[in-house]
């Protein structure tokens, strides 16, 4: 039996019952403790895990991950972190003012960790999702939290990356504009 640090891709890939039972244990205490410090009741933080796992799980079946560039307990946790980002925004609860934003996303698969829906995107789409990942990560991380998971300025604020809400409102203002003249640049290339 592999200890879950030496579990390769192709180990998860093989899909054994055995691998994937010893990742799901091994990393599901881990990711507990981690999200003790979130308001979250037990089984919702249980939950979570589930769901990060399946996310997790996805990602490698459908091969969006390649290779892993942190231990397999830190991309499940990575991919729980926005899940229970979201889990909160939807309840409606604050985020603990200690929360440094800028470790939610450490590697860009994250986005991919949570685009489980593969519908063909439309043309704008492309171009959109494009020019988005061209950004630096400060402006897709807002961008991310304002537009597609619908935080306000104040919560935004709460995450405590910002100084103030005007700094989050120009910075907003900003990365969109950048994003919009790459677009508008793209197709008068055309």
């Amino acid at each position: 039996m592999h200890r879950a640090d030496n579990i390769t891709l192709e180990d998860l890939r093989e899909g054994s019952d055995e691998v994937l039972k010893q990742v799901y244990e091994e990393n599901r205490d881990k990711f507990i403790n981690f999200a003790k410090r979130y308001n979250l009741s037990h089984e919702d933080v249980v939950d979570v895990y589930q769901d990060a796992y399946i996310a997790f799980y996805d990602n490698i079946m459908n091969g969006k991950v390649q290779s892993f560039t942190s231990s397999i307990s830190t991309y499940i946790i990575s991919i729980g972190k926005y899940l229970i980002l979201d889990k909160l925004k939807k309840n409606n609860k604050t985020i603990n003012p200690d929360f440094d934003i800028s470790i939610l996303r450490p590697e860009e698969e994250l986005i991919d960790a949570l685009d489980l829906d593969t519908k063909k995107l439309t043309t704008e789409q492309e171009l959109l999702r494009k020019h988005f990942n061209a950004l630096g990560r400060k402006c897709k991380e807002l961008l991310d939290l304002f537009y597609y998971r619908g935080f306000t300025i104040k919560e935004i604020l709460e995450l405590g990356s910002y100084n103030s809400e005007n700094v989050i409102k120009s910075t907003k203002s900003r990365c969109l504009k950048t994003l919009k003249e790459h677009i508008k640049d793209s197709v008068s290339d055309e």
